[in-house]
């Protein structure tokens, strides 16, 4: 028979197994305050920090990506920008002189 202290060490070891095999694949949903959904598993801060990089390189310097991407994390990638939709980028572009 095992003794009380080295079940409990196995169980730790397990624990430390299970954390160390798994623990990147469970999806971090306080971190930096992310807006995740955690049935669809989509990061929708993330998805808007895609559109405004996407925007960026297809518009160049008539885009403020560094704007963009500020409000994506100010609003947790509630208005995630869409590079076809005017609408959703106009507070974004800049007229070249």
């Amino acid at each position: 028979m095992c003794s009380n202290k080295t079940l409990l060490l196995a169980s730790i070891a397990l624990a430390a197994l299970c954390l160390l095999q798994f623990g990147e694949a469970l999806p971090s949903i306080g971190h930096y305050g992310k807006r995740f959904d955690p049935m669809g598993g989509i990061d929708f801060i993330q998805i808007c920090l895609n559109n405004c990089a996407q925007c960026k390189k297809m518009f160049g310097d008539y885009f403020q990506g560094q704007t963009c991407a500020e409000s994506c994390l100010k609003f947790k990638g509630k208005a995630i920008p869409d590079c076809e939709d005017i609408g959703s980028i106009a507070p974004f572009l800049n007229a070249l002189e």
